[in-house]
């Protein structure tokens, strides 16, 4: 019986550093989204931003942007209700980023990947979700030492 892909909310920290390092972490997780091993998902705030980012800072980068996207399978999820943004505001004050924590809990993913240390890897085990919050090279471990205890 195959195993369910992991859901893996992206954060516009992880799709921006999957553009710019061909070898990292976070293109790695697109790999692994483009080799249907995990299921990407990201809300239409952080793609919003992340289109933002690499059009001021990287323009030359928006085809690779596009096809990041597009081969990883990445979904959009809905919006968030009032009571999940709700509950993201009691976890992150600043708002841009407790928008992107109610679109992860509307997705209820297994896991939120970031490279912001200051309002969720810092935080996080003040956060009681039900999902974990770390960073591509967490996740991957979390991956490589899950397939070796099976």
């Amino acid at each position: 019986m195959a195993q369910r892909s992991l859901r893996v909310f992206v954060d516009t920290s992880v799709i921006i550093a999957a553009v710019l390092s061909p070898s990292g972490g976070a293109r790695q997780v697109f790999l692994l989204g483009e080799a249907g091993i995990l299921h990407l998902i990201v809300g239409s705030n952080v793609l919003r931003e992340a289109d933002e980012v690499v059009r001021r800072k990287i323009p030359d980068s928006l085809p690779l942007l596009a096809q990041l996207l597009t081969a990883s399978h990445i979904e959009t999820s809905r919006k968030p209700t009032e009571k999940e943004s709700k509950t993201a505001q009691t976890h992150v004050l600043y708002l841009p980023d407790a928008l992107v924590l109610a679109e992860a809990i509307a997705t209820q993913p297994d896991w939120l990947i970031t490279h912001d240390k200051e309002h969720f890897l810092n935080q996080r085990s003040n956060m009681q979700l039900s999902f974990a919050i770390g960073t591509p090279g967490d996740l991957i471990l979390a991956i490589k030492a899950n397939y070796r205890d099976s």
